[in-house]
């Protein structure tokens, strides 16, 4: 087994050798390449493999090419991932080929080329791949390559590290033409009698190839490392440069980052989300990210910060996701009034000149024109779009692009893309054509919402419906098990994006202050608070305690009131509104016996929630209350003694309440959980955004529980 130390061999000879096609190693060997993040990272780069196959109508040897398609990622790749291609087909597309202007229209001809009819959409890089006469080709964005590949002398350091071994074809926008530029680097080289490992691509990426799927990888690897080790050597008698030019400021402490980003996280989420704020469905923001990763620090603490992070990335991928340049802060400025409000607008007029001074007569409409990475020494990267997924991965090509300037600066000098090139990859008209066949978002994407007492009954269906219709969801209770168990449910359902979790005691101040910082860490705010966390006494006047008493108003109560009163203070930093719902319960409407404790407190929820509504209506903050009533499947009113309680007032076993509670109702049904969190949906899907102060029984009709 070969070992290298700046990159993962990862091949299993007896697992491969079990594979016995070479369709199959090839997604292996791909697989394995997008498990190291240090040789590309999510999304990006191809891999393909060329073999002989039957004509499905000829029946005669054609060969094939199998690549990653379009949209995939090589860590996660399947068949069904890959796009199979004629290669004669693919080949004679050179005889239309009528130059670099008609680049686009080359794309649409690829359909032309299919072998299998079930495959994904071939990629950009299909013709890349094509033109290179390998078995098995990598294409893959190393931070180490990439770091020369943008080195201002990039070329001679490819040239002089590799001697002569690795071709340098200069930066060209992925298409047909570059596909031809690779085969002729190709054929040069042979000319002279040197037979290539691989080509780099000016500010992109690297080739590599093989004739088998382990020689490529192998080749792949050998390549990487030896990129990764390379380091000039300092002038005669000098030093070596400290790294980003040495530091400039120190780091806050992991306990100070975090809080001051906590604090932080909601404005700029506001911020973010100036183009968002009229959505339909009202207090739609971006969803946020933060980090304050070791690489990040190191880049954001440095005397050369200011230099290097207006210039931008290089790498097209790591461009597309973190945008033209980053917002940079000065934390000697954070207290001035006014401060982030002026250098958002800055940024935003800097986007416009941008988009202005490089457009086309058939560019797209400009986007959004707030930034995606936000860079606060000190403390950290804040990265912002318009899901979790999309801001993690913005924040991990940052990283990438960190790596990379590094590594430039280390060898050489730094050079970013053009700005008309940086341009003209974000306003690709292939680029705005894939944007728009992305799906319609869901009511709930782009907000946040944390459901009180979330990890079972109740509050887990509100939250499982939110999750369901887009939303990031903040889990909690006072039970870590309990949580822990509902986490591993959610991720496995809806993905580790779309949950986070913290404990959350809704009669502790702390708590309340802490679980609000972890929604602002891992989404950048909240948006809808569900207040959903209870209990349930079912005592005479006359059994009833102090304890008890205060027990019930403590959680139902001043619980309710707390968390809303924190909420308020996030949502109002974020500035676009947001909804409060409360679940309460029909015995705030109804009088019953052996109820004096809980429904006196239900109805001091109720009115606490009209209160609300009327002085939050100004801050576009929705409150609503849902009135459940007998909710007895899988949830937790029942613990305690609650179901004997209610069994003994009326006169009958505990395993008659739920015919007994259905029975009374005017539709004779059933509640279940579910029916709640269609309920609590209802109020903040959209459809009643200009609605507030509103009650909504969902108690399968109880006359007495009537409004009006």
């Amino acid at each position: 087994m070969k070992t290298y130390k700046h990159v993962s061999y990862l091949w299993d000879d007896a697992k491969a050798a079990q594979i016995n096609n070479e369709v199959d190693l090839f997604i292996y060997r791909s697989n394995l390449l997008g498990t190291d993040l240090r040789l590309t990272n999510y999304g990006g780069g191809n891999t393909s493999v060329k073999i002989t196959d039957k004509d499905p109508l000829t029946g005669k040897d054609v060969e094939v090419m199998w690549i990653k398609g379009s949209g995939g990622d090589i860590g996660t790749l399947t068949k069904s991932g890959c796009a199979a291609l004629y290669m004669d087909r693919l080949l004679a597309l050179e005889n239309v080929y009528q130059g670099i202007e008609t680049e686009d229209k080359m794309v649409e001809l690829f359909n032309h080329c299919i072998f299998d009819l079930a495959s994904k959409a071939p990629s950009i890089d299909t013709p890349l791949h094509g033109f290179l006469p390998f078995n098995h080709i990598d294409h893959l964005h190393p931070d180490a390559a990439i770091a020369i590949a943008a080195a201002k002398d990039g070329a001679k350091i490819t040239e002089e590290l590799f001697n002569g071994e690795i071709g340098w074809v200069g930066w060209q926008r992925p298409g047909f033409d570059l596909g031809l530029q690779l085969r002729t680097c190709l054929n040069e080289a042979a000319a002279k009698g040197i037979k290539l490992k691989g080509i780099m691509l000016g500010s992109h990426g690297l080739f590599t190839w093989g004739d088998t799927a382990y020689e490529s990888y192998v080749n792949t690897l050998d390549v990487i490392e030896k990129c990764a080790e390379y380091s000039p050597l300092p002038p005669e008698g000098g030093t070596v440069r400290a790294t980003f030019g040495g530091q400039k400021i120190s780091s806050l402490s992991k306990e100070e980052r975090l809080q001051k980003a906590s604090k932080m996280a909601p404005i700029l989420r506001g911020l973010c989300s100036s183009e968002m704020k009229n959505s339909p469905s009202g207090g739609r923001g971006a969803i946020g990210h933060f980090t304050d990763d070791a690489r990040v620090l190191e880049f954001i603490n440095s005397n050369d910060l200011a230099k290097l992070a207006p210039l931008g990335t290089s790498c097209p991928d790591h461009f597309l996701r973190t945008k033209i340049a980053p917002l940079v802060l000065e934390q000697a400025k954070l207290e001035e009034e006014g401060y982030l409000d002026s250098v958002f607008e800055e940024y935003r007029q800097g986007y416009t000149t941008y988009y202005e001074t490089c457009k086309h007569a058939n560019s797209p409409a400009m986007r959004d024109p707030n930034p995606v990475v936000i860079l606060y020494p000190g403390v950290g990267m804040f990265t912002f779009s318009k899901d979790k997924n999309t801001a993690r991965l913005a924040s991990e090509y940052y990283i990438n692009a960190i790596n990379v300037m590094k590594g430039a600066e280390a060898i050489s000098e730094y050079t970013a893309l053009p700005r008309q090139e940086a341009f003209n990859i974000e306003y690709w008209l292939l680029e705005e054509a894939k944007l728009q066949r992305m799906p319609k978002p869901k009511a709930l994407s782009g907000r946040v919402a944390m459901v009180t007492g979330s990890a079972g009954g109740i509050g887990k269906a509100i939250a499982k419906k939110f999750a369901e219709e887009g939303a990031c969801v903040v889990l909690n209770d006072i039970n870590e098990e309990r949580l822990a168990g509902a986490k591993e449910e959610f991720i496995k359902k809806f993905g580790k994006d779309s949950v986070a979790t913290t404990l959350l005691n809704v009669t502790d101040a702390k708590s309340i202050s802490a679980a609000m910082d972890a929604a602002a860490l891992a989404f950048g705010g909240v948006d809808i608070i569900v207040n959903n966390a209870g209990i349930s006494i079912s005592k005479s006047i006359e059994n009833h305690t102090l304890e008890d008493w205060d027990k019930l108003y403590d959680i139902l109560v001043k619980g309710q009131f707390f968390v809303t009163q924190a909420a308020v203070e996030v949502m109002k930093k974020q500035g676009f509104g947001g909804d409060i719902v409360n679940i309460v319960s029909k015995n705030a409407l109804v009088s019953g016996p052996n109820n004096a404790g809980y429904g006196s407190a239900k109805a001091a929820q109720l009115h606490l929630s009209r209160l609300n509504a009327a002085e939050l209506g100004a801050d576009k903050i929705r409150v609503n209350t849902v009135n459940p009533d007998a909710v007895i499947a899988d949830s937790n009113i029942w613990a305690g003694g609650w179901a004997e309680g209610r069994a003994k007032a009326y006169g009958i076993t505990v395993e008659e309440l739920p015919a007994y509670y259905a029975k009374r109702t005017l539709l004779g049904e059933s509640i279940l959980p579910d029916d709640i969190a269609n309920a609590c949906f209802a109020f903040v899907g959209g459809l009643l955004s200009k609605s507030t102060g509103n009650v909504l029984n969902v108690d399968g009709g109880v006359a007495m529980a009537f409004v009006r």
